[in-house]
């Protein structure tokens, strides 16, 4: 199982990133290069607790389908989306959100914590080590930069 953290501070009100950050339109707005869209379940406006979305996407050449779940949902400081099928063996991906303070100005210190696990091991194990983690990094990193413009320049 591989875990990785990213940390990003935004700019807005926790409620605004939190609110952000459960919206299936902000979602699929921020993965365009991939062609994400939500396919099944909620697929526009707001995630809640006990939502389900499945996601079609294009990584690697192939497209996969990734249906998830709110499992977790604490308005505004925290939520938890779980795969419940698709590629992976494992995928918990949990968000906080930490009301802090920039130059005098609200802000928020977002956290996502990812714990995930390839499918197919031991080869999905060393894809999971060698690329996985690193590209899954930079997913969240992509998506992080979007909610972050999106929240802290709305008219964008």
């Amino acid at each position: 199982m591989s875990r990785f953290e990213v940390t990003t501070l935004v700019l807005a009100p926790p409620p605004v990133v939190f609110d952000a950050s459960l919206s299936v339109d902000v979602h699929t707005s921020s993965m365009r290069h991939s062609n994400e869209q939500a396919v099944a379940g909620t697929t526009s406006g707001q995630l809640a607790l006990g939502d389900q979305v499945t996601w079609r996407a294009r990584h690697f050449g192939i497209t996969w389908h990734l249906t998830s779940t709110i499992s977790a949902y604490i308005r505004p400081t925290y939520f938890v989306d779980e795969q419940v099928t698709g590629p992976f063996r494992r995928w918990h991906h949990a968000h906080t959100f930490e009301a802090t303070r920039h130059n005098d100005s609200e802000a928020t210190l977002m956290k996502d914590v990812v714990d995930f696990t390839a499918p197919a091991a031991p080869l999905g194990t060393v894809a999971e080590v060698l690329v996985l983690k690193r590209y899954m990094t930079k997913l969240i990193l992509h998506r992080n930069a979007h909610i972050k413009a999106t929240t802290e320049n709305p008219l964008r």
